[in-house]
């Protein structure tokens, strides 16, 4: 139909005006714009996390690393730590003082109840927060080529008592070790220092976390600042030293592997980092320096 007055012949061939309806015109939305990925990670969050935490990790818990020559440059790595502290310090501390030093970013593994969390799951997501899966661990190793931070103690660490601190919890079934295998990419172990004493555990509520449908419900010594503690850590000293990368010879993409060689691996890699801290903690001079 062509717009404008258009002829119309009637019955008794008389012609009449038809006014045919003008075409609205046709609106193109801009393209949107956002830097936020397909896993829900954006780069302008992550940015402002860090110019926020960056007094935290410099000042309060003064953090000093060795070995991030171990961390590669570019491709996948799994690295793997170890965790502790009833709200855990351990994992900000790693992302930011990687994504600062070596200018790559770091997407963390953690259990599903953060996603499900209103608004919490929102911003853990922008922070670089993805649900600990293989398949999503496959696809930021493999197919992207990116660093993927695992906690394998997985809550055991943090739900630990303050007398247990520094003791590993054992390190799951393996799983981490199997996905990596299967992506192809070195496993770096990183042990850490400081996060124990940044939020202890000196009791815990097991029948109320229950009730509540949590991992664990503790009470930690910060809770004698009062409500403040809750969202408070002792300004521990942080020392991370990153560990040589553990490489696999074996082929990717098996549907399969040695479960005996994976579990070997898992308890290898537990080993190593467990050596670490008791060497760490040996030259440590206090828990503030």
């Amino acid at each position: 139909m062509q717009t404008g007055t258009q002829l119309a012949r009637t019955n008794d061939s008389a012609t009449l005006p038809v006014v045919a309806p003008r075409a609205e015109p046709v609106t193109r939305s801009a393209p949107r714009r956002s830097d936020v990925d397909t896993w829900g990670r954006s780069e302008r969050a992550r940015s402002l996390a860090r110019s926020l935490f960056s007094p935290v990790y410099d000042l309060w818990f003064r953090a000093e690393w060795e070995g991030l020559e171990h961390i590669p440059g570019d491709g996948g790595a799994l690295l793997v730590a170890n965790h502790a502290g009833a709200v855990p310090p351990d994992a900000p501390v790693i992302m930011h003082g990687i994504e600062t030093e070596l200018r790559r970013p770091v997407y963390g593994l953690a259990a599903h109840l953060f996603r499900d969390m209103p608004v919490v799951g929102t911003v853990w997501s922008r922070m670089g927060g993805v649900v600990g899966h293989p398949d999503n661990a496959y696809r930021l190793l493999h197919d992207e080529g990116q660093l993927v931070l695992v906690f394998p103690e997985g809550t055991k660490g943090p739900a630990k008592h303050v007398r247990e601190r520094y003791q590993l919890q054992r390190f799951g079934r393996g799983g981490f070790v199997e996905i990596a295998m299967r992506s192809g990419v070195p496993i770096v172990p990183i042990a850490v220092v400081g996060a124990e004493e940044a939020m202890p555990i000196v009791a815990s509520m097991p029948k109320a976390a229950r009730r509540f449908g949590l991992p664990y419900l503790p009470v930690t010594a910060n809770m004698l600042l009062g409500p403040l503690g809750a969202v408070t850590y002792f300004p521990a000293k942080f020392r991370l030293r990153v560990l040589e990368p553990v490489h696999f010879n074996v082929p990717a993409d098996q549907d399969r592997y040695s479960r005996s060689k994976v579990m070997e691996a898992s308890e290898d890699i537990r080993l190593r980092i467990q050596s670490a801290l008791y060497d760490m903690l040996r030259t440590r001079r206090s828990i503030w320096h």
